[in-house]
């Protein structure tokens, strides 16, 4: 397989839907140059259905595969999580799945997938040929992974965020993690190697170090040579929204060179210099703001402070932000609820973060 995946999270958007005729094209180029790799879930607004009209539809089911997740995080009870599998299949149309994951296993949920009895369902169903591979999706430490990995020796992959601006991250554990899943020998599916799309457009003194070396090459290829340079890698997702990043992430992807030990240095200059950066580590994933009883836009809004916060634009971050809240909450709304900070798979401290943006932003 090619190491390059199409998630199918961050869509093109032609108002509040889905721009069908953009993936369309989307899917056919990624398709023309080799790539097979598809990745969606059950929570993703739109993108099975969206799959099945861009993807599904159109192509022979052997010309690709595609991979979807159960989440417990959605489901009251083990029966409605079970559904979950029968709506993916009718929303997509796909008839079975390549790759099932169970969703963001983090400390506060991994107890319900064991509750609802979700490793043995997807066991069985593997077994029916509904699914032909299973894994997990991870957003914790390595103790909990090596715990889970012990306790399932039967998945046959694991989906972790990995990426050099991570890679030594306390709170989400890249190396460690990635040393676990190595040594029980599981192949390993990237997720957020761009982080969000932040390491698409880094701080200034990155940006300069890669352009320094490679004038021409996006920032976003470094990311993702980065993490496909990784020994067990099986493929890097990249969440594409737009024809424009699909042309750019195929450029260096259709004929994939590994980080050369020039170029491992620089990942290493950048990492340090993002070791001094104070911008919020968000990437725009979205979870934290279902449920939001303020309708708190948080991830438009960290994205809005890091421009001065990465980047020195306060004026710029002040009229970003003022665009994201019009009709929303704003980050000085924020009533300290919590639950915004349960779903963060970054575990970021969401609540800390919007007073700063507030005092930041809003005056």
């Amino acid at each position: 397989m090619k190491k390059l995946g199409f998630g199918l999270m961050r869509l093109p958007k032609k108002g509040p839907f889905t721009d069908i005729e953009q993936t369309k094209k989307m899917v056919d180029a990624f398709l023309d140059a080799g790539f097979t790799y598809f990745d969606t879930a059950y929570v993703y607004l739109g993108s099975e259905a969206a799959a099945k009209k861009a993807l599904v539809s159109r192509y022979d089911r052997s010309a690709f595969t595609l991979a979807t997740k159960v989440n417990v995080t959605v489901a009251p009870s083990e029966k409605a999580a079970r559904k979950q599998l029968a709506t993916s299949l009718e929303r997509t149309g796909a008839g079975y799945f390549d790759y099932y994951l169970l969703h963001a296993i983090m400390e506060n949920n991994y107890k319900k997938y064991e509750k609802f009895h979700l490793w043995d369902f997807a066991a069985e169903q593997k077994e029916k040929g509904v699914l032909k591979h299973i894994g997990f999706s991870f957003h914790a430490g390595p103790q909990l992974l090596d715990q889970i990995l012990r306790d399932h020796p039967e998945v046959d992959f694991v989906q972790l965020q990995l990426n050099y601006a991570d890679w030594e991250n306390p709170s989400v554990q890249s190396r460690a993690n990635y040393e676990v899943a190595r040594k029980h020998g599981k192949p390993i599916v990237v997720m957020e190697p761009v982080k969000g799309g932040t390491l698409a457009d880094p701080p200034a003194q990155v940006k300069k170090l890669f352009q320094d070396y490679a004038p021409g090459a996006s920032c976003a290829s470094w990311a993702i040579r980065f993490a496909a340079s990784l020994d067990g890698v099986l493929t890097v997702l990249s969440g594409m929204s737009n024809t424009q990043q699909m042309e750019d992430n195929l450029s260096y992807m259709r004929d994939f060179q590994p980080l050369n030990a020039d170029e491992q240095k620089i990942i290493q200059q950048a990492q340090q210099l993002l070791g001094q950066s104070s911008a919020i580590a968000c990437t725009a994933c979205h979870y934290c703001t279902e449920g939001c009883p303020r309708q708190i836009p948080i991830p438009e809004i960290f994205s809005s402070a890091n421009l001065h916060l990465a980047n020195g634009q306060l004026d710029q971050a002040r009229q970003q932000y003022a665009a994201a809240v019009e009709g929303r909450g704003k980050a000085s709304d924020c009533i300290a609820c919590g639950q915004c900070e349960r779903a963060c798979p970054q575990h970021l401290k969401i609540i800390d973060d919007l007073k700063q943006c507030a005092d930041l932003l809003e005056k």
